[in-house]
């Protein structure tokens, strides 16, 4: 029996991909014949397009695991990756018709796996897409759970969510997960680099986050970062920026019960509203 498509935000259309093929935890196996050769044509110019803007504004760290991904001039197997991956760190990909609801989301990261949507965008779409597909979570998030440091982050934040669920806090942690895993900063040598997957798998804000005057970059700050709102459909207008991993493991070490507890009924920030730290 499959599931029920998953919607996030807003959106003119009902999201696609085939749920009727999700097991009970949302999982699917990867239709590899399904794709077309326009389907592997497409993946090969996104990534050739987003590698060549990687040097001097993705961090050092995606680079270096970059090449983990295998195969650049076609869809790669998730099989595939996962030998390499379970190898480097434990974690293995799995995949999914589309966006999941929280808890399956949490479950999977807490046990070391990693959902990834199996279908392509349309060339139609190739500069856009709205909700996430296989370039976006392969090219974006998979590099770096080769890291062992994030890749442990990641397994902690699915072990959080867990737990955020119980509390009715998932709000707060998504914004920890939005300002980290999908669009932080880190800085390294000195300069800012993109690590969040949201940028690394966008050709624009990749350019923007890292060297545009107009967002504001503060240090990442935990109750700061789950106070403040963020945009689905525009650049943002805020980045965290952390000094290391390590600083980001430990950073979300301790229990978050006190910090939900503190934040509950306090103000909060606008997506692009101003801070005096900045950076």
């Amino acid at each position: 029996m499959g599931q029920a498509p998953v919607v996030y935000g807003q959106s003119d259309r009902p999201p696609r991909g085939d749920y009727a093929r999700a097991g009970s935890d949302y999982t699917c196996a990867q239709d590899y014949a399904a794709y077309t050769p326009q389907d592997h044509d497409t993946y090969r110019r996104l990534y050739a397009r987003q590698s060549a803007l990687l040097p001097g504004r993705a961090s050092e760290a995606f680079i270096a695991a970059l090449p983990s991904l295998g195969a650049s001039d076609r869809i790669p197997r998730f099989d595939e990756i996962n030998e390499r991956l379970q190898r480097a760190t434990g974690w293995e990909i799995v995949g999914v018709p589309g966006l999941i609801p929280e808890v399956p989301f949490f479950t999977l990261l807490a046990n070391r796996k990693f959902p990834v949507t199996d279908w392509i965008r349309t060339p139609e779409e190739f500069d856009y897409i709205v909700e996430p597909d296989i370039f976006h979570d392969l090219f974006g998030h998979v590099p770096l759970l080769f890291n062992p440091v994030f890749a442990d982050y990641v397994q902690r934040y699915g072990q959080g969510g867990l737990k955020a669920h119980g509390l009715g806090a998932c709000e707060m942690l998504s914004r920890l997960y939005w300002y980290t895993i999908e669009f932080g900063l880190i800085r390294e040598r000195g300069a800012l680099r993109a690590y969040g997957a949201g940028i690394l798998s966008s050709s624009g804000e990749l350019e923007y986050s890292v060297n545009s005057p107009e967002p504001q970059r503060l240090p990442l700050q935990l109750e700061r970062t789950m106070r403040t709102r963020y945009k689905i459909d525009t650049y943002q207008q805020t980045y965290f920026v952390i000094d290391s991993f390590d600083e980001l493991f430990h950073m979300t070490e301790p229990d978050f019960a006190p910090v939900y507890d503190r934040l509950r009924g306090q103000a909060e920030f606008a997506a692009d509203e101003r801070d005096a730290v900045a950076a």
